[in-house]
């Protein structure tokens, strides 16, 4: 055998030549672009799901909260007759302009001037948002000022059936009331002086008498020994 016999066989018996690896191919590059971009695609179709969802959420929400709403039935207004209504305002009138006790103010509820019947009365003194106590020290300030009453007189004033405070309530006026006594029995010895034109004795008489002034026996000293000054 030649040499050019063996080269040709040993050509012949020598390996095939080598095939590219497949990723080295541009189908599989192919593939791989389009997959990519199909999960890409999926991707953001579920990032837009829940993001659309919850707009259509929140674009819904006001349209529920206005059939709510709209459903809710609204608070009913107190089915009250007019009369009980007037009866009440009347009553807030008395309390807070004249400062009456709970027993007046139905008194004068009921009478012949308001003429309001029982029952309204009685709901008007029942549902009155008053304080009796700041009611009835109110009133012992204008006894004090206006007329110069003593502590007693204001007192059994306070508890008497024209202001038919309680006992309790007549009290606590009294206690509370910040008044100068002896000025006061003072000014009511000048008005017996002025206007009775009474003896010092008588003077000092009535002001400690259980059916007059009522001041304590300091409290008339007080008004004699000043009378004249």
């Amino acid at each position: 055998m030649n040499e050019s016999q063996i080269a040709s066989a040993a050509d012949k018996t020598s390996p095939l030549k080598a095939k590219k690896p497949f990723w080295k191919r541009w189908w599989f590059w192919l593939i791989v672009v389009i997959a990519v971009l199909a999960v890409a695609g999926i991707g953001t179709n579920t990032a837009k799901g829940p993001a659309a969802q919850t707009q259509s959420s929140q674009t819904s929400a006001p349209a529920e909260s206005d059939d709510k709403a709209e459903s809710a039935p609204s608070k009913p207004e107190a089915d009250v007759p007019a009369e009980y209504a007037n009866a009440l305002k009347s009553a807030e009138n008395y309390s807070d302009m004249m400062h009456m006790s709970r027993q007046a103010i139905y008194n004068q509820l009921t009478s012949e001037f308001d003429q309001f019947s029982a029952e309204a009365a009685q709901y008007a003194v029942d549902n009155l948002q008053a304080d009796y106590n700041a009611n009835a020290l109110a009133k012992a300030g204008d006894y004090s000022d206006t007329m110069h009453m003593s502590r007693q007189g204001i007192y059994d004033q306070l508890t008497s059936e024209f202001d038919l405070f309680t006992a309790e309530e007549a009290q606590y006026a009294v206690d509370n009331l910040q008044a100068d006594y002896n000025a006061n029995a003072l000014a009511k010895a000048g008005d017996y002086s002025d206007t009775m034109h009474m003896s010092r004795q008588g003077i000092y008489d009535q002001l400690t008498s259980e059916y007059g002034g009522k001041f304590t026996q300091e409290e008339a000293d007080y008004a004699i020994a000043h009378l004249n000054d």
